[in-house]
């Protein structure tokens, strides 16, 4: 009987229903590689997980592994326990996602293993990092992509980025969307003094990138009447910034800030926004925005690459940091509402191109060639 390929993901914090970026991305891609003839294994933090998480979820293997409870410390140091668990476990491939974790690939390599990075982001533009930080992640992304056996970018400005610094052939394998579960119920709402249609939404970690702040002050200027502010997400570390957001928030008038909210909770509230913004200075392929669309919405965000490579229309786009162009914009937007043919077309357009089923196919594609090149990693090298 032929065995089943094996992936092992590292480098995340776990899912389902963990908060970030590149957890949502490995929540929705894993589960559709392991229905692909793959058996997929990720490693998760003990930390994140709760105890009662299942060992199987959705076809996908999951292994706690310790973790430090340090922000700076965290996904170092449960990287270099995952390359060795691999190392001992041998699965044909090792897939390191973001570039801190990638920090590791070397070793990877000397230990034999075959490895695919993902590039989900220059991590050191991060406002939340301090210098240290962000020179471990430039180091980071240097081993990663100097050393991986594959790369694979999530946007095409990260693909150029790495073609340009380091010379180096990427995958361009973007986030993507499925079609969402649109609920009839509006039991979040009520619970947290919503109407419908008449909040303006942003889902986000507590993070300085994120500029929460400058949606809390243009929502103000906006003077919406009978409108309010939901900002769903919350601080993995919480920290002076995301305290100041939290207090900012309680002491403005109709903004409600929820936590960290998932499942059909987080189902209502995208379901029944008016307006979503995402007023980020620093992104890698946002997949709220893509899910704030796929949910039908009109979208504002801010015209850093990332967000540009999406395609939104001009009027959906401002500068980081312009409060005044985004308060107009908010109030155009509420004036405005969009219809529900609007809506649909919204939905059809970005689920049409961007699905997480043609991602894992390509995904696929990547570890299948690595596969059937014959590549070991033996001895480090350069690899193109």
């Amino acid at each position: 009987m032929r065995r089943e390929p094996h992936t092992m993901i590292v480098g995340l914090r776990g899912f389902p229903g963990v908060q970030g970026g590149v957890e949502t991305h490995a929540e929705q891609l894993f589960p559709i590689i392991a229905g692909l003839g793959f058996k997929v294994t990720v490693l998760a933090r003990s930390t994140r997980l709760p105890k009662s998480c299942p060992s199987e979820w959705n076809g996908v293997h999951l292994v706690r592994l310790w973790a430090p409870k340090s922000r700076s410390l965290e996904a170092v140091v449960h990287t270099f326990l995952g390359v060795m668990y691999a190392a001992l476990t041998r699965p044909d491939i090792l897939h390191i996602q973001a570039v801190g974790p990638a920090l590791w690939t070397p070793l990877a390599r000397i230990l034999g293993l075959r490895v695919v990075v993902t590039h989900h982001g220059p991590d050191y533009d991060r406002q939340k990092w301090g210098g240290t930080a962000k020179f471990v992640l430039r180091c980071g992304e240097s081993a990663g992509m100097r050393f991986a056996h594959r790369r694979i970018a999530i946007s095409e400005g990260i693909r150029r980025l790495v073609a340009e610094k380091y010379g180096l052939d990427s995958a361009h394998i973007p986030n993507g969307v499925m079609a969402p579960f649109m609920p009839a119920s509006t039991d979040t709402l009520d619970k947290f003094g919503l109407s419908p249609r008449r909040y303006v939404l942003m889902v986000s970690r507590l993070v300085p990138e994120k500029r929460h702040e400058d949606l809390i002050k243009a929502f103000v200027d906006a003077a919406l009447p009978g409108w309010k502010l939901a900002l769903v997400g919350g601080a993995d570390h919480p920290d002076e910034y995301s305290t100041r957001v939290e207090r900012l928030a309680a002491q403005t008038p109709n903004v409600v800030a929820t936590g960290f909210q998932k499942g059909v909770a987080l189902n209502e509230i995208y379901a029944n926004a008016g307006i979503f913004v995402l007023p980020s200075s620093h992104e890698g392929l946002p997949i709220v925005l893509l899910e704030a669309i796929s949910y039908g919405l009109p979208v504002l965000s801010t015209d850093i690459p990332a967000n540009l490579e999406i395609g939104l229309p001009k009027e959906s786009y401002f500068k980081p940091g312009d409060i005044r162009t985004l308060a107009e914009r908010i109030q155009e937007f509420a004036r405005s509402p969009c219809t529900e043919e609007t809506r649909q077309r919204n939905r059809d357009w970005v689920i049409g191109r961007y699905d997480w089923r043609i991602s894992a196919r390509e995904t696929v594609d990547v570890y299948r060639s690595l596969i059937e090149s014959g590549t070991g990693a033996s001895h480090v090298s350069q690899t193109g």
